[in-house]
């Protein structure tokens, strides 16, 4: 098993390079360039800024460069926040992120996985109609309605949370609830038709001819052996949600990072674009090792050394 980690933490690293290397491409492939927008610089000015982040250079030296700088694990200034490196700021906004979607990836597993089992065990009956209604609504309502929704029942209504900052677990409800939204959705449909697909096998009916409950037959059988497909979705769902949504974070005032990507993208901010791209890059390689391994822990069969 360490074996195996360690493989995939080394393929993880030409993978890495492929997505820097892509994202300098298509950010320089792009016309305009980081100052662009500003007001207009004396040459002179223009000169030395350029000569600072290496603008003046080829774009292969620019390259070169980067990949000096990332290879000692500095991501650079920022174009825009001045003074500021790439690093303090990914430092100082991911743990919000972080701390954020892991508890939106909880939520939407509670409340995804509960809704497709409740689906896939009554078919056709009011509970699974009520749940795919809720679950296609999830799936269409955007975010900031949701948001907004909430603020306006538990908030202004109910007072029973706080509608915006971030200081304290009653502050991050409110947004972990409505970034689990559409994710939960997606679970639980997930969830239904692997359930209902498995539940017509015949080891199924083996296990209820023994004489097992219901409940037994659900949660021990049909859903182990349903799983994988959520499992598959946990993956870069985990990345997409640790690493903010720009909506949410706006919407409640959360000091994350996802804005920190949008602003970067409008404003050509090269090195916080290429920062906040790898630390997507690096979660998506983690998740997928994660979900590999919790592959072999749902299914002895796929452990390493295997078929």
């Amino acid at each position: 098993m360490i074996r195996f980690i360690l493989a995939r933490l080394a393929w993880g690293i030409p993978v890495l390079w492929l997505v820097a290397t892509a994202t300098f491409v298509l950010m320089h492939l792009v016309p305009g360039g980081p100052f662009d927008q500003e007001k207009p610089l004396p040459p002179e000015i223009r000169a030395n800024v350029d000569a600072k982040y290496h603008l003046d250079q080829p774009v292969m030296m620019q390259y070169l460069f980067y990949l000096k700088d990332l290879l000692h694990g500095d991501l650079g200034p920022s174009y825009k926040y001045l003074g500021r490196n790439v690093n303090d700021i990914i430092r100082d906004t991911f743990p919000v992120s972080m701390q954020l979607g892991l508890w939106a990836v909880l939520i939407s597993v509670i409340v995804g996985v509960g809704a497709g089992i409740v689906a896939a065990a009554r078919p056709r009956s009011w509970a699974d109609h009520a749940g795919m209604f809720l679950a296609t609504a999830g799936i269409s309502l955007p975010s900031f309605v949701v948001g907004t929704f909430l603020i306006m029942v538990f908030s202004y209504r109910l007072h029973f949370f706080p509608a915006a900052l971030w200081e304290g677990w009653r502050y991050g409800m409110l947004p972990a609830v409505t970034l689990a939204m559409l994710p939960a959705a997606y679970i639980a449909r997930l969830t239904r038709s692997s359930m209902l697909e498995v539940l017509h096998k015949d080891f199924i009916r083996t296990v209820r001819a023994k004489g097992f409950g219901e409940r037994q037959v659900l949660l021990k059988h049909a859903l182990k052996n349903s799983i994988t497909p959520v499992v598959s979705f946990l993956g870069p769902l985990t990345a997409t949600l640790v690493t903010g949504s720009f909506v949410v974070e706006f919407i409640f005032s959360i000091p994350g990072m996802g804005r920190y990507f949008i602003t970067a993208v409008t404003n050509r901010d090269y090195p916080l674009i290429m920062g906040v791209t790898l630390v997507y890059a690096v979660l998506i390689v983690l998740a997928n090792i994660v979900v590999d391994l919790i592959y072999t822990w749902i299914d002895p069969r796929m452990r390493v050394g295997g078929n």
